[in-house]
């Protein structure tokens, strides 16, 4: 147990936006919804989960972005390289740009299987193939 993520949390400009985003994609992935309440929700995957919150509107005029310092993104395991394939053909049918689309599935090198998006704030995310 020692040194695994406890949790990850997350303040997001639109809880309902972030919650319809993630929720597919952490279910897709194995996690659960394992809280809820009027201004969270949380995911959980064994022992480990994500909590997104939606941010006070005091701190919503700076919007996110990567470049700055703090996250610059989140990477997931998928099962396989189908299992990428899928998540990106579903990202696609919800309308969601995939990054480096001239360098997909290889935008990470070669032999490096992978789909990178933005979730709604723009935070980059990462699904990858085992190797």
């Amino acid at each position: 147990m020692r040194g695994i993520i406890h949790h990850i949390e997350l303040y997001v400009s639109d809880l309902e936006k972030s919650t319809e985003f993630w929720g597919w994609l952490l279910e897709e992935l194995g996690y659960n919804l394992f809280q809820t309440w009027n201004q969270g929700r949380s995911y959980k995957l064994k022992d480990s989960y994500l909590v997104f919150v939606q941010a006070e509107e005091r701190f919503l005029d700076v919007p996110y972005h990567r470049k700055r310092v703090g996250l610059n993104h989140l990477a997931f395991y998928a099962e396989s390289r189908e299992h990428v394939d899928e998540v990106t053909n579903q990202l696609k049918e919800k309308g969601v740009t995939i990054l480096y689309e001239d360098k997909h599935p290889y935008a990470g090198g070669e032999g490096y299987y992978a789909v990178f998006f933005e979730d709604p704030d723009r935070i980059k995310v990462e699904i990858v193939a085992p190797k």
